[in-house]
């Protein structure tokens, strides 16, 4: 059948519905993030690079927010991706039976909503009435109950694990369809010359899986960038202000009735979305490969 071209006004509502909603509150807000605005005046000043140069002064700690976003993305994009693919790997080819259920299962969490997510690992990594420091003590291992959310030490690394724990399923499903795109005559051709499987993983499944893999590399970055509901659930941004990102601390200063700064941490996050989205999308599709 003989491709059509559909006429360019077929997109105007769509586009315009798009600017409107999306794209010009971008641009109000990066304008915003150069004023005072707040709430404890009616008027609003442009003042530059005031509000960035107090971001990026150290006086309070927004630098840590953006560390600790920056933490907490590139962790997860690693556990997901690596748990991911393993879990992917194993029900592709190395568990037949009852693979569906297995899938279903590992993928349930991902249907759940956040806020209940975390409300029932509050409760379960509770210090002193939690379910896991309750079997630790049970079976003898007291040394192992911590305080995972109050401890500074392993706050922000108990955040990951839920984060981890909720979002593998979604990566593995990814994963799971690109992997069913490789055709299996290159692994019967590649076991014929005696390739051992460690090298058809590396030669053949993780190179043709490599634009599933910048794909959920992507959405694990966007997505990581921008977590808030399970930080402020879990943790609130504490102990202190350990497990604080970007996007907790933007709650914070509207809270406040501080927009300006608001808007300009905002606009921060976005130009690193946009940067470092850019360099990993050129760095993963560089030498793409075509099957």
């Amino acid at each position: 059948m003989k491709n059509k071209n559909y006429p360019f006004y077929f997109t105007i509502a769509a586009l315009a519905l798009y600017s409107v909603f999306v794209v010009l509150p971008g641009f109000m807000g990066i304008a915003y993030s150069f004023t005072d605005w707040n709430s404890y005046s009616t008027e609003v000043n442009f003042v530059g690079l005031d509000n960035f140069r107090i971001i990026f002064s150290g006086a309070e700690n927004y630098t840590d927010y953006i560390l600790n976003t920056l933490f907490f993305s590139i962790t997860t994009i690693v556990l997901k991706t690596l748990i991911g693919l393993g879990l992917a790997l194993l029900l592709s080819s190395g568990v037949r039976r009852f693979a569906h259920l297995y899938r279903t299962i590992i993928y349930l969490p991902v249907v759940l909503p956040t806020i209940a997510v975390g409300l029932i690992f509050r409760s379960i990594l509770n210090p002193r009435t939690g379910i896991l420091n309750e079997f630790f003590r049970a079976v003898g291992l007291d040394s192992l109950a911590q305080g995972w959310l109050v401890n500074p030490d392993i706050a922000m690394l108990s955040i990951i694990g839920v984060d981890t724990w909720k979002g593998v399923g979604y990566i593995m499903v990814i994963l799971l369809a690109g992997l069913q795109t490789i055709p299996q005559e290159y692994y019967e051709a590649a076991q014929i010359d005696g390739a051992s499987s460690f090298d058809r993983l590396r030669f053949i499944t993780l190179p043709l899986l490599m634009p599933a893999i910048t794909v959920v590399t992507v959405l694990n970055l966007l997505y990581g960038l921008r977590v808030f509901d399970i930080v402020y659930v879990l943790t609130g941004g504490g102990p202190g202000y350990t497990t604080d990102v970007v996007f907790t601390a933007v709650f914070d200063e509207f809270s406040k009735g501080r927009y300006g700064v608001g808007t300009a941490l905002s606009s921060v996050l976005f130009i690193f979305m946009t940067v470092i989205s850019f360099f990993i999308v050129r760095r993963l599709t560089r030498n793409p490969v075509e099957a």
